[in-house]
């Protein structure tokens, strides 16, 4: 299995930008599909972004595509996630999560997932 722990959260003002870091370690990080999820208080939690093995592919939720990026270093077996121009509503606790042993590329559920690190917390003022 993965461990995962990630790290980069805070606060930061509307418009502002953060980066995500998920660093990973146990087994190959590469043969993960990854992907970054957040839950707000009192809301289920969803989808942010997700990202095929190689890279090669990404998926966004429609409420950060053009804003936010997924990015993985396979060789520094962590992943990363870039927030640019930062709403209030963003503000959720980040976690990331690997998918093992996936025949599908590209999972986007939570609930496709089996690893997950503890979540850092992002909080956006306005």
């Amino acid at each position: 299995q993965v461990q995962l722990v990630e790290s980069g959260g805070g606060l930061v003002q509307a418009g502002g930008s953060l980066r995500l870091s998920c660093a990973a370690s146990g087994r190959t990080f590469s043969s993960y599909p990854m992907g970054w999820f957040r839950q707000a208080a009192g809301q289920e939690r969803e989808t942010v972004a997700a990202i095929t093995r190689s890279g090669g592919m990404t998926y966004y939720a429609d409420s950060v595509k053009g804003r936010f990026t997924i990015s993985r270093d396979n060789a520094k077996n962590t992943l990363y996630l870039q927030m640019n121009s930062l709403k209030p509503e963003d503000t959720a606790v980040y976690y990331c999560a690997a998918k093992e042993g996936s025949t599908v590329a590209l999972p986007r559920l939570p609930r496709s997932y089996d690893y997950w690190g503890q979540g850092t917390q992002v909080t956006v003022s306005s």
